[in-house]
């Protein structure tokens, strides 16, 4: 007995305050005084957020271009048509031509955008080896299974990178003419291709493999490249800074979307006589067309887009925030009628 007790007194708590919850507490008492006020006060709020997320939004502006080649117009639909049913398919090229009556107010954001393309899938989303991504030289070596089918080559050789993410990667190119001069020559506008990625992503979690004897394509010796690419994973920039495994295009495709429309940065517009934006006048898109989505009911576009304090385009923010705080009001006016309606009874009862 005596044990007994020793060994249930070993497990019980300290007797303090805090551990025999003693401490003091407080508790609201939530009466129609208390309860309205917030629901009004909460809605208002949301709807003022509402609004100005709402018109920030539409004052972005935006400019795109349905480049997929569906249609028998542009001569993208020729190399829409070239690429059909070959894997990969050959390399085309094609333009979109278009005018600016005004300035397009910068800094000028350039995306491009796939629909019908689910990075969600978990089957997709899981093929990938963060460990090779991030430099190991024996995950290098030896992909995990995961990366299976796009594991190993024909060959035997193991795939750097590894995965279907990486085996998807978007390859198309684009390149921005301006005409200042009707009839003049195009002079090219420069593209800002550095710091489009996530800095966590370029930084943290993608490293490319020790160099053997200072070069990068020794490291990635006895390996070889995803089915899909035509060039090794080293070759994909002239720029030692952005090639192998820390490509600023490469590092951005591998950070899936989580909806089947999504876009990703490639470039920004900031530099030379293009720093407050893009000049009236007429502009010629030049296009590398190599990536094929007919295969799967995919569009791909193009995009110019500017930006506000609160990011690009997304309309969708600003109604939430309006409709969330229409509900508040809503159920503030609700609840308060039935305050009125059953205090009105409470009266009649006690008279």
């Amino acid at each position: 007995m005596t044990w007994s007790a020793t060994a249930r007194g070993a497990h019980q708590p300290d007797n303090t305050a805090f551990t025999q919850q003693r401490l003091p507490a407080w508790q609201p008492l939530l009466s129609a005084s208390i309860a309205l006020p917030l629901f009004f006060c909460a809605g208002l709020a949301f709807i003022g957020l509402g609004l100005g997320l709402y018109y920030s939004s539409n004052g972005i502006k935006e400019l795109e271009y349905d480049y997929t080649g569906d249609s028998d117009t542009g001569n993208c639909s020729v190399c829409a048509a070239a690429g059909q049913g070959r894997a990969p398919p050959p390399p085309c090229s094609c333009a979109w031509y278009f005018s600016l009556p005004e300035l397009f107010q910068g800094p000028v954001y350039l995306y491009y955008e796939l629909t019908n393309f689910y990075q969600n899938n978990r089957r997709y989303s899981v093929s990938r080896d963060d460990a090779q991504l991030s430099g190991l030289p024996s995950a290098l070596r030896h992909p995990v299974n995961e990366c299976a089918p796009y594991q190993l080559s024909a060959a035997g050789l193991p795939i750097a990178p590894c995965g279907a993410i990486a085996n998807s990667l978007f390859n198309d190119s684009f390149s921005l003419w301006h005409q200042r001069l009707p009839g003049g020559l195009y002079v090219e506008v420069p593209l800002d291709r550095s710091g489009i990625a996530w800095w966590t992503d370029y930084h943290v979690k993608f490293r490319n493999p020790p160099l053997v004897n200072g070069s990068l394509a020794l490291a990635f010796q006895g390996t070889a490249p995803p089915p899909n690419w035509r060039r090794p994973v080293y070759e994909l920039s002239p720029d030692p800074n952005n090639t192998g495994f820390i490509n600023q295009d490469f590092v951005v495709w591998m950070r899936t979307a989580a909806l089947p429309t999504f876009r990703k940065l490639y470039a920004r517009i900031r530099q030379g006589n293009y720093s407050a934006g893009l000049p009236r006048g007429a502009y010629r898109v030049n296009i590398t067309y190599n990536y094929p989505v007919r295969a799967f009911g995919g569009h791909k576009l193009l995009i110019f887009s500017s930006i506000s304090w609160m990011g690009g385009k997304n309309p969708f923010l600003g109604i939430a925030y309006l409709v969330v705080g229409s509900l508040c009001i809503l159920t503030g006016f609700v609840m308060l009628i039935i305050y009125i309606r059953y205090q009105d009874q409470d009266d009649d009862d006690e008279e």
